[in-house]
């Protein structure tokens, strides 16, 4: 958060710097208003870069072992580029190293489901799961490790994460 707070900073001195450079160029004859102008362009520019990179840039970070099985785009009233060009806000991964087969039926894995949300400051959450590949029921597990299953969900034979845990 810090270290983004300074490169928009930078990128609006930047970017004024700019402007004064033209104004010089044209012996003062470019209006002063360009200037702080310029400075809010690269600043706004350099946080809808951020945005749009935000998804890559925590995926080259994630190990070999994590595999991404959803995504999700959201389109803010606010940022209305977004209703043209839509960002990826959150994702969420599986960690394919930690499959593990805690009960005597093969057809039941638990795993950690993990999400990143991309906020203010970055979010992570992470919940351990079960899945039973047979019939495809996924139910999270409680801090306490009791399944909830009023939370259980059915998934599709083609769900990402359905393929990715069961794999096929």
């Amino acid at each position: 958060m810090f270290w983004t707070f300074v490169a928009t900073i930078v990128c609006g001195l930047g970017a004024a710097g700019i402007a004064m450079g033209i104004r010089a160029a044209t012996a003062k004859r470019a209006p002063r208003w360009i200037i702080p102008v310029f400075a809010g362009a690269g600043m706004l520019g350099y946080l809808v870069y951020g945005e749009y990179t935000w998804y890559d840039h925590k995926r080259s970070l994630l190990p070999e072992e994590a595999v991404v099985v959803a995504t999700e785009q959201e389109k803010i009233f606010f940022r209305p580029w977004t209703f043209v060009f839509p960002y990826v806000t959150a994702f969420s991964t599986v960690d394919t190293s930690d499959f593990r087969r805690d009960t005597s039926d093969d057809d039941i894995v638990r795993f950690t489901l993990y999400r990143f949300e991309q906020t203010v400051t970055d979010a992570v959450s992470h919940r351990a799961h079960l899945i039973h590949c047979q019939s495809r029921e996924l139910v999270p597990l409680g801090s306490d490790g009791v399944p909830r299953v009023d939370n259980m969900k059915l998934l599709t034979a083609n769900d990402p994460l359905y393929r990715t845990v069961c794999g096929n």
